[in-house]
């Protein structure tokens, strides 16, 4: 039961080709320790399913992604990723730009192992005229409505950041904002959570700590232990996204090579470093909307 593992077991059980689901929304706990042992590996042509941020942009930046599969790729206070931005304009991937709500319902769908949900998200926009792919149904019920069927986007793999997780896969999501990544742990085959702390069962607070348990422990194949591993987005209440480095981050669209060296090569280590460590990372204040 012990599923404490590194970044780089990981690699081990991702090839060429994977749909990969990367949790968290925009620039909010993403599991980035993930996404740059991805961005160091020799790992090419994934499909990425996203509410995109940091994790999109690098693995761009990177040439990681063969199609991207989303809603937005954005880093919050900065509206649009710089790295995202460059990949698109110069036509290096294909694209599934989808409604928000479609993202989810086709991650619902996978989850419950249905080919696809009817939906009325994305009738009358463009949404279906760039994704010609996607058909209609016709409701069999006396109201005859044509609905959407939004198709199913199972995932190889999906990719979590938590707050909590025990040697078991028990995790905990302890912020306002769990979002869907219970979705993507269940509509993947495997799942991967880093997390901020490895923790006994009993510290995960019991049946009083249960609501903070977003899926089932068997849904994951391999915790990492990995203290600030959202950086530089936030992972409330432990942290806020990093604005300044996002900053610096989007600036290196221009002129990759130096930031590539300063934060991305290396281990995890290397980059709380680089970053000013772990005491810096935790003292970033929350974001107030």
């Amino acid at each position: 039961m012990n599923k404490i593992i590194k970044e780089s077991d990981v690699l081990d059980h991702l090839s060429d080709g994977m749909t990969i689901g990367v949790g968290g929304w925009g620039a909010r706990r993403k599991p980035m320790s993930l996404i740059r042992a991805i961005c160091q590996s020799d790992l090419k042509d994934l499909t990425v399913v996203s509410y995109g941020g940091p994790d999109v942009g690098l693995l761009c930046a990177h040439h990681k992604i063969k199609k991207l599969i989303f809603g937005f790729v954005s880093l919050d206070m900065i509206p649009l990723d710089s790295h995202f931005r460059q990949a698109r304009q110069k036509q290096e991937l294909d694209v599934m730009e989808l409604d928000e709500g479609m993202v989810q319902w086709g991650l619902r769908a996978a989850s419950m192992k249905l080919p696809f949900l009817p939906t009325r998200v994305g009738m009358g926009t463009d949404v279906l005229t760039h994704n010609p792919g996607i058909k209609f149904i016709t409701s069999p019920y006396a109201d005859g409505e044509q609905l959407v069927a939004m198709p199913a986007l199972k995932l190889d793999a999906a990719l979590l950041h938590v707050n909590k997780s025990d040697e078991r896969g028990n995790t905990q999501i302890l912020g306002p904002d769990p979002f869907f990544d219970e979705l993507f742990a269940r509509a993947a085959n495997k799942t991967f959570v880093t997390a901020e702390e490895v923790v006994d069962t009993a510290a995960l607070g019991g049946k009083d700590g249960a609501i903070f348990n977003r899926f089932e422990r068997s849904l994951v194949t391999g915790v990492i232990h990995a203290p600030c591993g959202a950086h530089p987005t936030s992972c409330a209440p432990n942290y806020g996204f990093d604005l300044e480095h996002l900053k610096v981050y989007s600036a290196a669209a221009k002129s990759f090579d130096e930031y590539k060296e300063q934060f991305v090569n290396g281990p995890h280590e290397h980059y709380l470093t680089a970053v000013g460590g772990e005491d810096k990372v935790n003292s970033i204040p929350l974001p107030q909307f």
